[in-house]
């Protein structure tokens, strides 16, 4: 059908913007924005819409994670007559301005969450290297990704206290993701569940004053990785004549004696560059952590993204994450704020992290699910 994009310059098929290039359901498309005060690292929140044009539906989820509670808002439409709109109820995202800023806003509802934000890129965007499976051949797995780091000004309101969020003390990231996504179910109440083989990955982002990194790898087995992707980014707007990409990193990682699951406390990285230079990062986890159950991800209590909840569908809820029962809920997948040390340097940022049975190191956390 038409829509409002279909008067602009772009189309790359023979239709309108409504369709895309594959029939496959996992097709979809993706914005995800987290911010955090830095320093700080007591608060967290995560944004995040889903577009599933063969599915006909629209998803999203608000979050904040704090004070040892963590408070979720989920929300679906059906896709059309609206395909492009990126409004679900109280939720909404404007690109005010591509590769720059945008604007995140959440009017009240009864999850008592609520916000007025605007991303704010810092640094130049970082594309990652493209994601391809197949199994058993077919396609799983088609995806390509962009991240940015910035900072948000505005502000947030969550059961009825108000804070305001300056880019002097709010940093984040972002990121954009479009094409066939991989499957990944892990609500145990709605098998079955996806087979994970022994692995460990890592996604971290740090933001310096004037650079920001990138390093995202997943292993089989240490050193044997399947996935490596990175980049050191400069200020927004800084032309440099080549890209500084991420060509191997080691890591060393100290955990947490969480008897509750998977916690990273601290880790040392090696990355070595395409310039040359090796960054050895010093990296310590801070207490704001959201589990990105809270968001659909892996699937919740029947509902998984891209499911159809009819015409207009919301559920909100509030996660005690010292309770033993949530945390089995939540298991391990989650942004966590980190401070990164490089040299005299000190940033910040998030990391996402899981390590898979069999892998062959790091077996004291791995009687924990990893995603």
């Amino acid at each position: 059908m038409l829509s409002k994009q279909d008067d602009f310059i772009g189309h790359q098929l023979p239709t309108t913007f409504d369709h895309v290039m594959s029939s496959d359901p996992a097709w979809m498309e993706r914005l995800w924005y987290t911010g955090h005060p830095a320093p700080g690292g007591d608060f967290i929140f995560d944004i995040g819409l889903g577009w599933h044009p063969n599915r006909n539906v629209m998803d999203g989820f608000a979050g904040v994670a704090f004070r040892g509670k963590q408070h979720n808002l989920r929300v679906s439409r059906r896709l059309r007559p609206h395909p492009l709109e990126t409004t679900i109820g109280p939720l909404a995202i404007e690109i005010l301005e591509g590769m720059r800023r945008h604007r995140l806003t959440l009017q009240p509802n009864e999850s008592g969450l609520a916000f007025d934000l605007e991303f704010q890129a810092t640094m130049n965007p970082h594309e990652e290297g493209e994601h391809f499976r197949r199994r058993g051949g077919r396609v799983t797995e088609h995806m390509a990704r962009a991240q940015q780091l910035g900072a948000y000004r505005g502000w947030i309101e969550i059961a009825g206290e108000r804070r305001e969020i300056t880019p002097v003390d709010w940093l984040g990231q972002r990121d954009h993701s479009w094409g066939i996504r991989a499957e990944m179910r892990t609500d145990e109440t709605n098998p079955p569940l996806t087979f994970y083989p022994p692995f460990f990955y890592c996604w971290t982002t740090a933001q310096f004053r004037d650079r920001g990194l990138h390093v995202f790898f997943k292993e089989r087995a240490p050193g044997d990785k399947i996935y490596l992707s990175g980049e050191e980014v400069r200020t927004i707007g800084t032309r440099t004549k080549e890209s500084v990409r991420l060509e191997d990193v080691s890591h060393d990682i100290t955990w947490s004696k969480d008897q509750l699951g998977q916690t990273l406390e601290r880790a040392e990285f090696e990355a070595r560059f395409s310039d040359s230079s090796t960054r050895k990062l010093k990296i310590r986890a801070l207490p704001a952590r959201y589990f990105l159950k809270g968001g659909l991800y892996g699937g919740l209590n029947g509902w998984s993204h891209g499911d159809d909840k009819g015409k207009f569908y919301s559920e909100h809820d509030v996660w005690t994450l010292a309770e033993p029962e949530t945390r089995k809920l939540v298991r391990t997948l989650s942004d966590h704020v980190i401070e990164v040390t490089d040299g005299d340097e000190v940033g910040y940022g998030i990391v996402e992290y899981g390590v898979g049975k069999g892998y062959a190191r790091y077996v004291e956390v791995q009687g924990h699910p990893p995603i």
